[in-house]
């Protein structure tokens, strides 16, 4: 297993762990404020975990596919994920 994705897994990990305790928080009815710090815990986990994948995906799967001449179709993806994110 590559070290990336050995990372990636265990942002996963923890992203899954917090979000079953937060589940847990609501379900005992715990202080809203305290929540809402969870969900802000969550929300940054998945930040560094999309930008763990955004920077292998330039790193590996852009340089390869400009290798293999498929410039249009790497650039036409980063913008429409540019797009996406845009959006949010």
């Amino acid at each position: 297993m590559q070290a990336e994705e050995h990372d990636i897994l265990k942002r996963l990990n923890y992203i899954e762990g917090h979000i079953a305790g937060i589940r847990k928080m609501v379900k005992e009815d715990k202080y809203c404020v305290d929540i809402l710090r969870q969900t802000y815990a969550v929300r940054k986990a998945i930040e560094k975990l999309e930008i763990a994948i955004l920077s292998e995906h330039l790193q590996l799967c852009v340089v390869e596919g400009i290798k293999e001449g498929r410039e249009e179709a790497v650039i036409n993806e980063l913008l429409q994920l540019y797009n996406i994110a845009g959006n949010k």
